[in-house]
């Protein structure tokens, strides 16, 4: 009986002190109002639902003045207390930025190089310590929180950096040597550095700036020069025309990779399981339209549309990115004419210097092949976390195949036969390591289960 008098009374005191519709009501009527309203809403009432929280449990925005407490006991993230984990947007940031600290290192380098502060020795060296293939194959394999495109991206990122740094260095080192040369014949340093007459050139150690670093950089090529041929303008239209493709043809791969590529691949695990080769050798059969569609797809739309639109942006002058290798006749001709920039780099940078040191033709070749196997494997392998050198061996074959293309087929019929191996070989390598990959990460931990 007291429980419900107090309450009776409490309710009464309320109603007794809540302003009419005539009055004003002061503050002290409010502040009564307030304070006789416990956490449940009104006196004596049953509690009230709690309010709706948004996707990041938060409360509703349109709770209003019935939001009396905005604080809790928590700890900060970065606190062991805390439990939090997540960092991948950090790491992220740390890829990004560390791609910087390596560039960096390495014009460092080259600017005490040009000043005589360190040997020849001495830079070789620490461009090798700066040797970047390292640094994201060890976060791709010992992160597991990365996701296999993840690891693809930052490994074609840190890949193309080596191969512009080793072109950087060894530039800035045919200039020294030129300019070593030069001064021993009295004669002036510079006079043709980059074998050009253009304008404003740019001769050694001028070069050694962070504004052509990052242009060299940022460049679509991997080999550097001190002048590169520049464009006199952007053209707008161009470079529309380039955008609007290189959106288009995203979205169409996309799409073509999850309802046609990825089905396909689905369908072809059973037979691969219970090595039905008739069946094997059918869902390849299959596999090949799609994945060829994609590949002449990507071909252009990386070749073609991105690199030309990253260009036009930096004014940069040579756009052969690539040649007439639909018209190839050998297996050879071919792989010196898809991909322009790989194609410059390898004859530049490692088989005319084999062929400087006395190796003969056929090692050097082999010797680039060999180079272009591992950096295939190099990008395949680390990112699935497994190693069946199907990449690597598919590379070095080119060796053997193109012997018996330019042996045995010539004309229309070598051009069919080069047709012929892009369209097979390339599903053979995607189903043997989609099977390797499901086998692994799938069917073990159920068998161990």
């Amino acid at each position: 009986m007291g429980d419900r008098g107090g309450a009776g009374g409490s309710r009464r005191r309320r109603t007794g002190s809540r302003p009419s519709s005539q009055g004003g009501g002061g503050p002290a009527a409010a502040e009564e109002e307030v304070r006789d309203v416990g956490p449940g809403g009104r006196a004596g009432a049953a509690p009230a639902p709690a309010p709706d929280k948004d996707k990041n449990g938060d409360s509703d925005v349109g709770s209003g003045h019935w939001d009396l407490r905005c604080h809790r006991l928590q700890d900060s993230l970065f606190s062991s207390d805390s439990g939090f984990s997540n960092y991948r947007g950090i790491l992220n940031w740390c890829v990004v930025m560390l791609a910087n600290v390596f560039a960096v290192a390495a014009f460092q380098v080259e600017k005490r190089l040009a000043v005589g502060a360190l040997t020849e020795q001495a830079g070789l060296l620490l461009h090798v310590v700066n040797t970047i293939l390292c640094f994201p194959a060890a976060v791709a394999l010992l992160l597991e929180s990365i996701t296999p495109v993840g690891s693809v991206l930052a490994l074609m990122a840190y890949t193309i950096l080596f191969l512009k740094l080793f072109s950087y260095r060894d530039v800035n080192l045919w200039c020294r040597e030129r300019r070593a040369k030069a001064k021993a014949k009295a004669a002036p340093a510079g006079k043709k550095a980059n074998g050009g007459a253009a304008q404003r050139a740019v001769s050694y150690p001028d070069n050694l700036t962070y504004r052509d670093l990052y242009y060299f950089l940022c460049a679509p090529t991997l080999c550097y020069e001190l002048n590169f041929p520049r464009s006199p303008r952007i053209r707008k239209r161009f470079l529309l025309r380039r955008l609007l493709e290189m959106l288009f043809l995203t979205q169409l791969q996309v799409g073509l990779i999850q309802q046609w590529m990825v089905p396909t691949i689905q369908n072809s695990m059973k037979p691969f399981k219970d090595m039905d080769y008739s069946r094997i050798i059918e869902r390849l059969l299959k596999l090949a339209v799609p994945n060829h569609l994609i590949w002449l797809i990507f071909f252009y739309w990386f070749f073609h549309s991105c690199m030309n639109a990253v260009a036009e942006l930096m004014q940069f002058g040579d756009r052969e990115f690539y040649r007439d290798w639909w018209n190839s006749e050998s297996v050879t001709y071919f792989w010196q004419n898809w991909n322009i920039p790989v194609h410059k780099w390898c004859l530049r940078h490692f088989y005319k210097p084999m062929l400087r040191r006395g190796s003969s033709k056929w090692v050097a070749r082999t010797g680039v092949f060999f180079a272009s196997a591992f950096f295939h494997e190099y990008l395949v392998s680390i990112p699935l976390h497994m190693f069946r050198l199907w990449a690597f061996t598919g590379m070095m074959a080119q060796i053997p195949l193109a012997w018996i293309v330019s042996r045995f087929f010539q004309g229309n019929y070598g051009n069919a036969a080069v047709w012929l191996t892009l369209i097979i070989g390339q599903p053979v390598a995607v189903l043997m390591y989609v099977h390797d990959y499901y086998v692994l990460n799938y069917e073990a931990p159920v068998a161990g289960a």
